[in-house]
């Protein structure tokens, strides 16, 4: 019993995980075989390819107010 506990102990995870791990591959194995989840090739309707939309080009920005320079201040004193 000691090595068997000793055992459970130091692999439980490996154990606990494995089994999970195959049991849900398993089960998607069933899920996918079952013929009444199948789709009948017939009224099998493909989705169309990718569409993607290009917007266009937003409108150019107006220009920036210009900004009077020192030198047109300067004149404009004079």
């Amino acid at each position: 019993m000691s090595q068997l506990r000793r055992f459970w102990h130091n692999y439980k995870v490996l154990i606990v995980m494995g089994s999970g791990l195959g049991f849900i591959h398993w089960g998607w194995y069933t899920i996918k075989s079952n013929p009444l989840l199948r789709q009948n090739r017939d009224s099998y309707i493909p989705e169309p390819g990718i569409v993607s939309y290009v917007a266009p080009a937003p409108p150019a920005l107006p220009p920036l107010p210009e900004r009077p320079s020192k030198k047109k201040e300067a004149k404009a004193k004079e």
